[in-house]
């Protein structure tokens, strides 16, 4: 959220007031461990950020859209929602090839979580997390330039 526009409409404390009424408001959940919460609160940052900017009215995968990189501190283009709903349907296809992946994914982007953290969250080792982080990003970047490969 640090790189949005000035003047974005959600800002970084909606977006975690947003997500904290989700999450007490789901009065059934049984809260399994600290990686199942650390999980539920990035699907939710990540569904308010996408819905955010479906309802803005961007086209998915719009033609002349800037990529994200993974690597940039969350770095988002001037149109994120163009980005975010083509990153939200990356992520989609990915779970269905590795559920893993993307649940790395979605913990150190949209939960913003360091390889130490996401590693304890899914009680898998750092070295890991890097690996599926790595792989991640190479697959999500061939999917959003088009360049369609199953290899995860």
């Amino acid at each position: 959220m640090k790189g949005e526009r000035i003047g974005h409409t959600l800002q970084a404390t909606a977006l975690v007031n947003e997500a904290y009424l989700r999450l007490i408001d789901v009065r059934h959940v049984q809260w399994q461990n600290r990686a199942h919460f650390f999980a539920m609160a990035a699907r939710l940052m990540r569904r308010i950020l996408v819905d955010a900017a479906r309802a803005r009215g961007y086209q998915k995968r719009g033609g002349g859209a800037t990529l994200l990189s993974l690597d940039e501190a969350l770095v988002v283009s001037n149109e994120p929602g163009e980005d975010l709903v083509a990153l939200d349907d990356a992520l989609t296809a990915l779970a269905a090839v590795d559920f893993r992946k993307s649940q790395v994914v979605e913990m150190r982007f949209f939960g913003g979580l360091t390889l130490d953290e996401t590693a304890e969250a899914l009680d898998i080792s750092r070295d890991t997390v890097k690996r599926d982080w790595s792989m991640a990003k190479l697959w999500l970047l061939r999917e959003l330039r088009g360049d369609c490969g199953d290899a995860v």
